[in-house]
C-alpha cells in the first residue's frame, strides 16, 4: 500500500507539471486522470482481481514472443509490440508487452526459451511449448501458482471453455493442487476427409465416393486412365508422408490413418483394449492393416516414390496435376489447396468423408486428438501473474464474443494474419469450436441468425462465404474459405448429427520414466520396420519380429507405467 501511495503522488505531480508546460496533449497514455490515493487503490484492486478492470497506470510486462514467418502477414508498420492485438489490449486493460526475445517458431523459440529457462531469468509471461518443459520450469521453481488469478480473472465463458473439455485440459497444468500454467486448448478437428479431383471423376463418370472402397477404386481409375492427360505411367495415387500416421493425438495431411482405422488400428496412439491402455502400433490390427498397405503401394495406388518426397514435393505433384487424391484435414484449402487452384483454375479439388467399416452410411472411425497444446507461465515474484489470464479473457472471450469495437482484429483475420501476432501465442476455444463455427455461419446465412450476433471469427467468414454463394467467379482464398468453414465442416456437422463419427480415445500424451531413455529409439524402430513392410523391404511376418523387441526393448514396461498413471 506504502509503494502505491508513492507512486499514486508522484503521477499526480508529474502530470501537473505536464499541464502547465505543455498542455493537455502532453499527458501520456499511462494515466488518463489524476487520481488520488483512494481512487488508485480501488483501481487497481478491480484489475488486479476481475477479468476487465484496467489498471490506473500502463502495466509493462516482458514477454517471451513467438513470432511467424512473414511478419505473421501484419500489415506494413504493425511489430509484435504494436499491432491491433497489443493495442487493443492496452485501450481495455492497459497493459503493454516488452518482448524479451523473439524468435521463429517453433525450433528457435524452443532453443531461446530453453536457454533463459538453463539461466534461470525467463521473461515476465512466457509460452513454454510442452508438458516436459513446463514440469521443469515447475520444479525448478520459476514460475508463479496462477490458481488464484485463474479463479478472479478467468471470465465465466473462458471457465466452461476449459470445462467443454473435462479436467483433461486444466489438469495437465496442476502440480500438488495448484495450477501452475494457463494450458492452450486443441479444438477438435474430427476425422481425416478424402480431398479428390472432381473434374477428372466428371470426366471419367465417377460416383461420389461413399467408402473407403469407393475411394480406392477411383484411384486406381485415375491412374489407369490418366484424365489429367499426363501421359502414361505419370499420374500418381494417392500421396503419402513417410510418417504414414498422425503422431500420438494428432492429425496430419498425406496420412493413411483412414486405411489403418478401417482394421481397427490406430498406430501411435494409446488406446483402450479390454479394459486397459495398449500402444496401437503393436496391435495385431496394425498387422492386418499393413498387409492392405502393402498391397496397394504395390498396385500403386499408393504414390511408389513417397519415400522420397518432400512435403513440398507432394504440393509439386498437386500443382502440377500429376496427383488427384490425398487424405487430408477439413483446412487442406488452406494448404495447399489454395495455391493450387490459383494455378490452376480448373481443378475442382472437393471433400468427401467415407465410412471405415465397409458399410456406405456406416461408421466412421478415427482417433481423438490431444486437447492440450503450449502452456503459459509466468514468472515467480512478477508482480501481476493476473495478466496473463486477463490477457485470454480479453482476447479470447470480449474481443470474440461481446465487443462492438474490433474491427481492427476482425480485419486481421480477413487479411489471414497468423495467430503468432497474438501476444500469447495460444488459442483457447470450446472443444467443438468448428461446429459451432458451422452451425453459427450457415445460421446467418439462411437468415436464422443476424450477422451482427455472430462471434467475430464468424463474422470474418460470414461476407466472403455469403459471397462465395452469390458470385461465379471467385479468388482462391474466397474459395479456401468457403470450401473449408462450409463445405468440408458441413460433412463432418451432418456425420455427427447423424450418429456416424466413432471417435476412439487416445489416452495417454505424457512422458513416463522409461520413456525418457526408451522412447525415442522405439519410436525410430517402428517408423523403420513400418515403412520396410509397407514397401516389402520387409515380409509381415517381421512384424511379430518387431512386436517381440518392442515388448523387449521397454514397451512393456511403459505399457505398465502408462497404466499406473492413468489409474492414479
Amino acid at each position: 500500500m506504502k509503494r502505491r501511495s508513492i507512486i499514486s503522488q508522484i503521477l499526480v505531480i508529474v502530470m501537473l507539471l505536464s499541464l502547465v508546460g505543455c498542455g493537455s496533449d502532453a499527458i501520456e497514455k499511462e494515466t488518463t486522470e489524476a487520481l488520488n490515493e483512494e481512487e488508485y487503490e480501488q483501481q487497481m484492486l478491480e484489475a488486479e482481481t476481475t477479468p476487465y478492470g484496467k489498471y490506473p497506470e500502463t502495466i509493462y510486462y516482458s514477454l517471451g514472443k513467438v513470432t511467424g514467418d512473414n511478419n505473421s502477414n501484419m500489415p506494413a508498420g504493425d511489430t509484435y509490440e504494436n499491432n491491433e492485438y497489443t493495442r487493443y489490449l492496452l485501450d481495455k486493460i492497459n497493459v503493454q508487452n516488452k518482448d524479451a526475445f523473439e524468435a521463429n517458431e517453433y525450433k528457435d523459440y524452443d532453443e531461446k526459451a530453453e536457454m533463459d529457462i538453463k539461466t534461470r531469468n525467463i521473461p515476465d509471461i512466457m509460452v513454454v511449448s510442452d508438458y516436459d518443459t513446463l514440469k521443469e520450469v515447475v520444479e525448478a521453481g520459476l514460475v508463479e501458482d496462477l490458481t488464484d488469478v485463474y479463479e478472479k480473472c478467468a471470465t465465466p465463458r473462458i471457465k466452461e471453455i476449459y470445462d467443454s473439455y473435462g479436467e483433461s485440459v486444466l489438469s495437465t497444468a496442476m502440480f500438488d493442487g495448484k495450477l501452475m500454467a494457463i494450458p492452450e486448448t486443441s479444438i477438435a478437428t474430427g476425422p481425416s476427409l478424402i480431398w479428390l479431383r472432381k473434374d477428372w471423376m466428371d470426366k471419367l463418370g465417377l460416383d461420389d465416393p461413399k467408402t473407403l472402397e469407393d475411394v480406392l477404386d477411383i484411384v486406381r481409375e485415375f491412374i489407369k486412365k490418366d484424365p489429367g492427360e499426363n501421359g502414361p505411367g505419370n499420374t500418381v495415387g494417392l500421396v503419402c508422408d513417410e510418417e504414414l500416421t498422425g503422431d500420438t493425438g494428432y492429425a496430419y495431411e498425406y496420412q493413411l490413418d483412414m486405411i489403418f482405422t478401417s482394421f481397427g488400428a490406430y498406430p501411435k496412439q494409446w488406446i483402450e483394449k479390454d479394459g486397459e491402455a495398449v500402444y496401437g502400433s503393436v496391435q495385431p490390427e496394425a498387422r492386418e492393416a499393413l498387409i492392405k498397405i502393402h498391397e496397394l503401394y504395390e498396385e500403386g495406388v499408393i504414390d511408389n516414390s513417397f519415400l522420397f518426397r518432400t512435403k513440398s514435393n507432394i504440393v509439386e505433384l498437386i500443382e502440377g496435376g500429376q496427383c488427384g487424391s490425398f487424405f487430408g484435414p477439413w483446412w487442406a484449402p488452406n494448404n495447399p489447396l489454395c495455391d493450387v487452384i490459383a494455378t490452376d483454375t480448373e481443378a475442382d479439388w472437393r471433400p468427401y468423408l467415407v465410412s471405415t467399416d465397409g458399410s456406405p452410411s456406416g461408421k466412421i472411425s478415427y482417433a481423438s486428438q490431444k486437447s492440450v497444446g503450449q502452456y503459459v507461465v509466468v514468472r515467480k515474484g512478477f508482480e501481476h501473474p493476473e495478466i496473463a489470464v486477463k490477457i485470454i479473457s480479453v482476447l479470447f472471450d470480449y474481443a470474440r464474443y461481446e465487443g462492438d469495437d474490433v474491427e481492427g482484429i476482425k480485419a486481421y483475420y480477413e487479411m489471414n494474419v497468423a495467430p503468432t501476432a497474438y501476444p500469447l501465442t495460444i488459442n483457447v476455444d470450446y472443444k467443438d469450436a468448428l461446429n459451432r463455427c458451422y452451425k453459427d455461419l450457415t445460421a446467418a446465412m439462411n437468415g436464422e441468425k443476424k450477422e451482427s450476433e455472430l462471434p467475430i471469427l464468424e463474422s470474418s467468414y460470414y461476407n466472403v462465404c455469403k459471397d462465395y454463394e452469390s458470385k461465379t467467379e471467385h479468388t482462391p482464398e474466397e474459395w479456401a474459405a468457403y470450401t473449408s468453414r462450409i463445405t468440408a465442416l458441413g460433412l463432418i456437422s451432418k456425420a455427427e448429427a447423424s450418429g456416424r463419427l466413432d471417435e476412439v480415445e487416445s489416452l495417454y500424451f505424457g512422458e513416463t520414466e522409461t520413456m525418457k531413455t526408451k522412447w525415442l529409439s522405439l519410436c525410430e524402430s517402428e517408423k523403420e520396420i513400418y515403412l520396410q513392410i509397407v514397401t516389402g523391404d520387409k515380409n509381415i511376418s517381421y512384424f511379430d519380429v518387431f512386436v517381440k523387441k518392442w515388448q523387449s526393448g521397454g514397451g512393456i514396461k511403459i505399457t505398465n507405467e502408462v497404466n499406473d498413471e492413468l489409474s492414479n
